[in-house]
């Protein structure tokens, strides 16, 4: 497959009855030298790589290759008759190929959900193959750099009863039929409606305009690093969790709370746009009849329009975790400036000192046993080596602190180490 450099043995014990078996059992491919390790089990592959224990530390630095790496992105609502079928299929590709690629890519009756990076050549040849199947041939595929390899450590690609977690599951909801999701706007007509909205309503900073409500479906914390004019700040940590609009009860957290379902329009927004189809649909069902979504989500409005009516930077779920504008759209800040600030990018406060942050990107707390996500000002990073609180400085188990786009390697590796006083 061209991916190791040096012969080197494999062990099998036992030998497995073929490469994809759709028995239940499992077969783990160990190399003998700590470079990579697969697992196949039920039609799903997993593949590790392996470093030293000091490398994976560390974030991998953008010489670590010279290839050019992407981020592929995108979604589908199709009818799949048979998934696992299909799972097989695109393992059988992958390895048949030998391309190179990380992520997560989920299949199910209601069609495919991928996130995943590779070198672009592998990439592109894995959607470009995608692309022949006639379900598949019109998906809006969206695609940004990576500078430093991979984002995501390993492979899951694999049957998922549900494509995005939501509690209680989406397997019954309707997502199939296209007039019971919310109605998608281009990142043109996106922007129209945006700069009318908040052009006119002098109120739309406060949200007390109930006829055009622009609705964040994401989580607070990617809020605080970028979101839309006039959007408030969904009070969500999990996706599925998100609750708007579905409960009688009044509150101020509650963007669609008291809203007339008849006549309001709502607006809504997410990174790639499957989260507001999920939902729409969702709030379709609780009676609102003037959905619109934002087709393609940030990612897509971006590279279509800068950062016309966007605030801040992009927040993602791989290790890059935070995009500014340029990434997709170059023109948004002058040739040569690397670091673009928004005109408004005063709303970023440190998690601990509440005083503006000038990184908008998100850090985990060095102690093993909290790890939540913050923003946070250089200066309290040093003052509290990495940690979100003063409790969390004489935990038994930190981390060391890391400084810069640096960012913690999976909690597992870090869980049976004696980190006493690491952070030291």
């Amino acid at each position: 497959m061209g991916w190791c450099s040096e012969v080197i043995t494999l062990s099998l014990a036992p030998p497995p009855v073929g490469l994809f078996s759709n028995n239940n059992k499992s077969a783990v491919f160990q190399f003998q030298k700590p470079l990579l390790k697969f697992k196949f089990n039920n039609s799903t592959l997993v593949i590790h790589r392996n470093p030293p224990l000091a490398a994976q530390l560390q974030q991998p630095s953008s010489s670590s290759s010279s290839r050019d790496f992407v981020v592929v992105n995108f979604y589908h609502f199709v009818f799949i008759k048979n998934p696992q079928q299909q799972v097989a299929k695109h393992l059988s590709f992958l390895e048949l190929e030998g391309l190179d690629i990380n992520g997560r890519v989920y299949l199910n009756e209601q069609g495919i959900n991928a996130q995943y990076s590779g070198p672009s050549k592998d990439a592109m040849a894995y959607v470009n193959w995608i692309k022949e199947d006639s379900r598949f041939s019109d998906i809006l595929v969206q695609i940004s750099p990576s500078q430093t390899g991979h984002t995501f450590p390993s492979l899951k690609l694999r049957y998922k009863p549900s494509l995005v977690q939501f509690k209680g599951g989406i397997s019954d909801l309707s997502l199939l039929d296209p007039s019971m999701r919310a109605l998608p706007l281009s990142p043109s007509e996106w922007r129209k409606r945006l700069e009318v909205i908040n052009k006119n309503d002098p109120h739309s900073k406060d949200y007390t305009n109930r006829n055009n409500i622009i609705l964040d479906v994401r989580n607070g914390y990617e809020w605080d690093i970028g979101h839309f004019r006039g959007a408030q700040r969904p009070n969500v940590d999990c996706f599925r969790s998100t609750s708007f609009g579905l409960s009688q009860e009044i509150t101020a957290s509650d963007p669609l709370s008291n809203v007339d379902k008849e006549n309001a329009n709502i607006l809504m927004y997410c990174t790639g746009g499957i989260r507001c189809d999920v939902y729409s649909t969702i709030l379709r069902q609780h009676g609102f009849q003037n959905l619109y979504t934002l087709k393609g989500g940030v990612s897509h409005y971006i590279k279509n329009e800068g950062a016309a009516e966007w605030i801040g930077n992009l927040f993602v779920f791989d290790s890059r975790l935070s995009l500014p504008p340029p990434v997709y759209y170059p023109q948004a800040i002058p040739e040569g400036r690397m670091t673009p600030v928004s005109r408004d990018d005063k709303f970023a406060k440190c998690y601990i000192c509440n005083v503006e942050v000038s990184e908008l990107r998100h850090r985990n707390c060095a102690n093993l046993d909290c790890n939540l996500l913050f923003l946070c000002c250089r200066k309290c990073v040093k003052d509290l080596r990495g940690c979100c609180c003063l409790t969390c400085t004489t935990a038994p188990r930190l981390r060391p602190a890391l400084i810069g786009e640096q960012r913690y390697r999976k909690w597992h590796i870090y869980r049976d180490m004696d980190l006493q006083g690491k952070g030291n």
